[in-house]
């Protein structure tokens, strides 16, 4: 599992362009679909047939990141953010390019709280002309990407969002058994508004949606007060400022936790959102529900979760898609 998810997180692709992450999860599903097909907006959909209920499971393929704005006559590349990337804790990580060019994301001052029209990237240029044979306006560049064991079953790294959830569908899809017919869907663009995961549900019109998606925790200084922690189990979300989910369809899913004896814990976040809210109205309206990861510092270049949570969350995915 853990060499999964590292293999995922070393495929760097910003929402808008993930070509690449899809060609890695198509070629881990394949063996084990019924059939594979991608949709005009680029979500990768894998279905496992049946006669039961049409569910869909999705976790998101994209990333936050930066495109590339534009590119100064001292060879300094500027960018735009892609999703809800934080300035402050972006600046002075390192940072690639979907060619594999390497370089820091720097704020002009270091005595003022960064913005993103006073922050570039140097990439080592010293000229335009110099840069410009390394990057083009429209490239992307993501924070490195990095996977580190720490102590216990926790691991620090980027982007465990949304990968995580990627792998915890991949995971699922080769131990289901299910009469259900089941859609996993791989969606894109989730961190400019959830804009993949809605079309492909208007597509399919599931009689119940499920997202896997990282969460907050409550349990580091500073956070804000929520009842998750890391390694308390995979979350089962009741709300978030984007969605309400199902009432009956999260007591469902609780029952079926607890029927299986899967460690759980209940997720009211106070900020943020995921595919959810977009494929609840899709189409006619879909009953949605959702499993989160608990992650400690989400959307920075240190992101950290717990190999507990993310068994956890295996475990309950493929019990829903057996027992819905």
């Amino acid at each position: 599992m853990t060499e999964l998810i590292k293999r995922l997180m070393f495929t760097p692709s910003v929402s808008g362009r993930e070509d690449k992450i899809r060609e890695v999860i198509k070629n881990e599903a394949s063996p084990y679909a019924d059939e594979i097909t991608t949709d005009p907006m680029g979500n990768l959909i894998v279905r496992k047939k049946g006669n039961g209920k049409k569910i869909m499971l999705c976790a998101h393929m994209d990333e936050i990141g930066f495109f590339v704005t534009f590119i100064d006559d001292s060879g300094n590349i500027r960018v735009s953010p892609v999703g809800g990337v934080n300035a402050i804790s972006a600046s002075y990580g390192e940072v690639v390019s979907e060619n594999g060019t390497y370089g820091v994301i720097v704020p002009e001052s270091s005595n003022d709280v960064p913005k993103w029209e006073s922050v570039y990237i140097d990439i080592g240029a010293k000229t335009k002309k110099q840069a410009e044979k390394k990057v083009q306006i429209g490239d992307f560049f993501v924070p490195v990407p990095k996977f580190r064991k720490l102590q216990n079953q926790r691991y620090v790294g980027r982007p465990f969002d949304d990968r995580v959830g990627c792998a915890i569908l991949l995971e699922a899809l080769k131990e289901v058994k299910s009469d259900n017919d089941l859609y996993f869907v791989f969606s894109v663009q989730e961190e400019v508004g959830g804009r993949g995961s809605r079309p492909a549900a208007f597509g399919i019109a599931p009689d119940i949606g499920i997202v896997l998606d990282v969460t907050a925790t409550g349990d580091k200084p500073g956070s804000k007060p929520m009842d998750v922690k890391l390694g308390g189990g995979c979350a089962i979300k009741i709300k978030d400022p984007s969605t309400i989910c199902s009432p009956d369809l999260v007591s469902k899913m609780r029952e079926i936790a607890t029927e299986e004896g899967i460690k759980f814990q209940n997720e009211m976040l106070l900020f943020g959102g995921t595919d959810a809210a977009s494929m609840q109205v899709a189409g006619k309206g879909v009953k949605v529900g959702a499993i989160s990861i608990p992650s400690a510092y989400i959307h920075s270049s240190c992101e950290m979760i717990d190999m507990v949570d993310i068994k956890e969350a295996v475990k309950l995915t493929v019990a829903l898609s057996n027992k819905l």
